[in-house]
């Protein structure tokens, strides 16, 4: 639907600043989409996914179906208390942040070489990885 221009940019600017997490983000929770960066080189493509505030063991990447699913998952629980016990904050953050990409029938997540550093994930994944075929396996009978 397309709006009247009555509202021009001021409405997009409205949406924009609704939507980008700026009324929605505390200043401890982290950024809730996974920025990538996706560089093409001879053999493979490199993806570089900004997971800031998120650890190593709170991020999970798999393939199924020719898609790489990337998902960061994080449970923050900030609860500050007086020395009566009452508390004097109370901060809560829970949330999930998944990104997925169609990488082809014949990856396999051996042909994947992943690395998390600085709260960045590197990924390099082969541009193109031959179909493995089935090899035929005979089994010996004796007698």
């Amino acid at each position: 639907m397309l709006l009247p221009e009555l509202f021009g940019d001021t409405f997009d600017d409205f949406m924009d600043q609704a939507w980008n997490g700026r009324w929605f983000n505390t200043p401890s929770a982290p950024a809730h989409r996974m920025n990538t960066d996706i560089k093409e080189t001879k053999d493979s493509y490199q993806l570089e996914m900004e997971l800031p505030g998120y650890g190593k063991d709170e991020v999970h990447a798999e393939i199924k179906d020719g898609y790489l699913t990337v998902t960061a998952a994080r449970n923050e629980n900030n609860d500050k208390k007086d020395e009566n016990g009452r508390y004097v904050r109370r901060e809560r953050y829970t949330g999930t942040v998944t990104r997925s990409f169609y990488v082809g029938e014949n990856i396999e997540p051996e042909d994947i070489h992943a690395k998390f550093e600085n709260g960045i994930l590197t990924l390099s994944i082969p541009k193109e990885v031959p179909k493995k075929e089935e090899t035929k396996k005979t089994i010996a009978i004796e007698g």
